[in-house]
């Protein structure tokens, strides 16, 4: 397991234990989260602000895959199992459990993690707690 692949995987199981104190010396001090909304705040700090939402508001967790691990590069795919406590993708909280496919790509440089490039399905999480009608399914032809 290469540097990038172990802290990637500590990353992810402190977020999962709602340790997010322990993320801080994973990451780098201007640790760039390119999956982050625009308005989000950048950096370490700004980082884990974001984490501690994650595990104090949304209850978030993730269920790893598959980690792929070349050079100073690191992909996970995992499903974010998590709770609809809040209305930050702009629809009420409802409460309901939702279980979200995610892809994560981190890149490590002298031994922190630098950068993070994220992919979730927001769409299908809104679906499942039933802020979002699910589309009808069509026969296809």
């Amino acid at each position: 397991m290469n540097t990038a692949e172990k802290l990637a995987r500590e990353v992810l199981a402190a977020l999962s234990g709602g340790d997010v104190e322990r993320i801080g010396p994973l990451v780098a001090e201007d640790f760039a989260d390119h999956a982050a909304p625009e308005w989000a705040p950048q950096g370490r700090a700004g980082y884990l602000q974001i984490m501690a939402f994650l595990t104090t508001v949304l209850r978030l967790r993730y269920e790893v895959h598959q980690v792929v691990a070349a050079g100073d590069l690191v992909a996970v795919r995992a499903t974010a199992h998590g709770i609809h406590n809040s209305d930050h993708l702009g629809f009420p909280a409802t409460g309901r459990p939702y279980a979200m496919p995610t892809m994560h790509l981190y890149r490590e440089q002298g031994g922190v993690l630098t950068d993070h490039w994220g992919v979730r399905d927001e769409l299908s999480a809104l679906w499942q707690v039933g802020a979002l009608p699910a589309p009808e399914p069509v026969a296809l032809r």
